[in-house]
């Protein structure tokens, strides 16, 4: 089991505001696990009671409508905290997160992570600010679902995933995501998704092998409007 002091995931978030004493003790108390594809790892409507630090993998966190229809809000990849939302209002997780892929994740208990957050002033000010930057994202989100074309934000959607996550040996997408996923990403029918992807992959922005995309032409996806 590694040690959070000597672990480099925690420069990707607020845990590198902790001191080594604070990293040492909750190393001691937290628990690895790993999670496979799939996987539910907290429900909407869940107490979450801790936070999970994301050592590999990619988890999307989705809202379920009144329709049945699930809407993906975030996808969550290697380096980001899972719950601190859920902690620090003390309240049910809003958001259900399920794997995408096999991950890896240490769970840290509120027990022991409140406890900095009222000592530590530096890690207190950078959770709130990780929060602030997702609350941006969140109204960027709602403008986006707005004024933007449902082609125009599938698009975005495959340059955000190039640049986040990267691509694998063979160049596909890293972020293996399903015609559901990306449906649900952007608020349309799978239907849809399927047709964009399929005009995209006619117009020689991208190719496909099953769940795989590889993107051919990143200039092109970034000015289909």
């Amino acid at each position: 089991m590694s040690k959070c002091e000597q672990c480099i995931i925690r420069q990707f978030n607020s845990l590198k505001a902790l001191t080594k004493d604070e990293l040492v003790r909750i190393s001691g108390c937290k628990t690895s696990h790993t999670i496979k594809r799939g996987t539910i790892i907290f429900e909407e409507g869940e107490n979450i009671n801790g936070v999970y630090c994301v050592k590999d993998g990619i988890c999307k966190l989705s809202k379920l409508s009144e329709n049945g229809k699930d809407q993906i809000v975030k996808l969550v990849f290697k380096g980001d905290l899972l719950g601190q939302r859920s902690l620090i209002g003390e309240e049910t997780s809003n958001l259900q997160a399920v794997a995408l892929n096999d991950m890896e994740v240490c769970f840290i208990p509120k027990s022991e992570i409140i406890g900095d957050l009222q000592r530590n002033a530096n890690f207190s000010m950078d959770v709130l600010r990780q929060m602030a930057h997702d609350l941006k994202d969140a109204d960027n989100t709602i403008v986006n679902m707005a004024q933007k074309s449902v082609k125009k934000r599938l698009a975005d959607t495959l340059v955000y995933l190039y640049d986040n996550f990267g691509i694998d040996e063979e160049y596909y997408l890293r972020a293996v995501l399903s015609r559901e996923d990306y449906a649900n990403i952007v608020g349309t029918a799978t239907e849809s998704a399927i047709r964009i992807l399929s005009q995209f992959k006619k117009d020689g922005l991208i190719e496909t092998s099953g769940k795989h995309i590889l993107i051919k032409d990143l200039k092109g996806l970034k000015n289909v409007h």
